[in-house]
């Protein structure tokens, strides 16, 4: 970062906030983006607005109590990081994990800023969650968990204030759990939450959206050089919802994915992933990956799940957690002849991985836009619950193709626009910041 104001505004984040290095990695790769940004607009400097976008509006930590099935209590601690409201209602996920702490959300929050952004729609940007793991946990003490989590959330959230939604460890059953306490406690049926089953008033398509909007993000990167997926070896780290998903539309759109895996390591099967067999080890039998070499013959697996980068492939989608991918891996995929690498995970790509990519001309995907399309679907979900109606699945498929196609091109416009062309994470964070911006900068100093 050469910028002198941008400079020492990244020197007193460190300073304030020098235990949270999640939160200062993602602030720096923002900042370091908007150098252009900076210099072209003196107005949004004078205003204040980088100094005030850096720092959350509202940081609330509560104790959450429980008591497990042998009558044991446990403690747990809750966040909810309301970073900014200045296009609309915060909205972002709820984390339920052992690694969650305030760095992490911060992060989460901040990168949500951006993305919320970019969709074009009225959303703010928050982030929660507690350092909860609900695995090896009973659907009792799960659902005691949950009801004592959003007891105290409830205090901060509502349809035209915040409305989270799920992320890692929090689905369809977390969710559920936590609208129904919400419910229980404020006596309304209100479209608080999203990611809700669709009884009562969930979106089709909410737990495809972030995995097929991450493909269409990297069908328009292919569209560019003039290439798709067709005939192409996919690789996706993970195996939850995201990776399930994004391996499901790679599959649609012609290409053949070899390899998935989870923390303990990955799988390889030359003949292409079974995602039914996939989908029944995680998420019915709630298995390891490894199990699934139990089913296919032809799947080796190996432990340690960074080795998954080894695979020669020609499309690299990460959709497992922040940092999996770092320069050491980037550099084997460059050298196995990847073209595409997008974002299926939270900043799952090292800074230096990234910069090592560009500098190849490998079409990189930052995750606050090719990930995009799981927020998009829970606005569409906040519209559907206003309207009191519900869209089909190709409805809301289609407004999701629409929209992750228009944050390529506004990501793409950006960066050309300010002398970056081809670099998708700084078109991505100038597009973003401006909307952001220019908002801040409209409702006065008090935001």
């Amino acid at each position: 970062m050469k910028d002198e104001y941008l400079c020492n505004l990244m020197g007193y984040v460190t300073k304030r906030d020098p235990n949270e290095p999640e939160f200062l990695q993602a602030v720096h790769e923002v900042l370091e983006s908007l150098e252009p940004v900076a210099e072209r607009r003196v107005d949004l400097v004078e205003a204040g607005v980088f100094d005030r976008i850096v720092e959350p509006e509202r940081v609330i930590s509560f104790r959450v109590s429980w008591v497990d099935d042998a009558g044991k209590v446990h403690v747990n601690r809750g966040y909810r990081v309301q970073f900014n409201s200045a296009i609309g209602p915060y909205k972002g996920g709820l984390r339920l994990h052992p690694s969650v702490n305030l760095s992490i959300i911060k992060f989460l929050g901040f990168e949500q800023i951006f993305k919320n952004s970019l969709t074009t729609l009225p959303l703010g940007g928050g982030k929660g969650g507690a350092d909860f793991d609900p695995k090896g946990k009973s659907e009792g003490e799960i659902m005691r968990f949950c009801q004592s989590f959003m007891t105290e959330l409830s205090k901060h959230i509502g349809q035209f204030l915040d409305i989270p939604a799920g992320d890692i460890g929090v689905g369809h059953r977390e969710i559920g759990f936590m609208y129904g306490q919400y419910k229980r406690l404020n006596n309304e049926f209100t479209g608080v939450l999203t990611g809700k089953g669709i009884s009562y008033g969930g979106s089709l398509a909410r737990p495809e959206a972030t995995g097929f909007g991450l493909c269409y993000f990297t069908l328009k990167m292919l569209e560019s050089i003039g290439k798709g997926f067709q005939g192409q070896t996919v690789i996706v780290s993970g195996s939850g919802n995201v990776a399930i998903n994004a391996c499901l539309k790679a599959s649609q759109l012609g290409g053949k994915v070899v390899a998935m895996s989870d923390s303990g390591g990955y799988i390889y099967d030359p003949g292409g992933i079974n995602l039914d067999i996939v989908k029944q080890i995680k998420e019915v039998e709630r298995g390891r990956i490894s199990d699934y070499v139990n089913h296919i013959n032809s799947a080796t697996y190996h432990t340690g799940c960074d080795g998954i980068w080894s695979v020669p492939c020609q499309i690299a989608l990460p959709c497992a957690t922040q940092n999996e991918l770092n320069l050491e891996s980037a550099k084997i995929l460059v050298k196995n002849g990847v073209v595409a690498v997008a974002e299926g995970a939270n900043m799952p790509a090292c800074p230096d991985a990234i910069e090592y990519f560009l500098q190849n001309r490998v079409l990189f995907g930052p995750g606050k836009a090719a990930n995009a399309g799981g927020v998009t679907v829970s606005a569409l979900e906040m519209s559907q619950n206003s309207m009191r109606l519900s869209w089909s699945f190709e409805e809301v498929d289609q407004k999701l193709e629409g929209i992750m196609a228009n944050i390529y091109k506004a990501s793409s416009n950006a960066a050309m626009e300010y002398g970056k062309p081809g670099n998708l994470v700084a078109g991505a964070n100038i597009a973003g910041f401006l909307k952001v911006a220019e908002a801040m900068k409209a409702q006065g100093i008090s935001y």
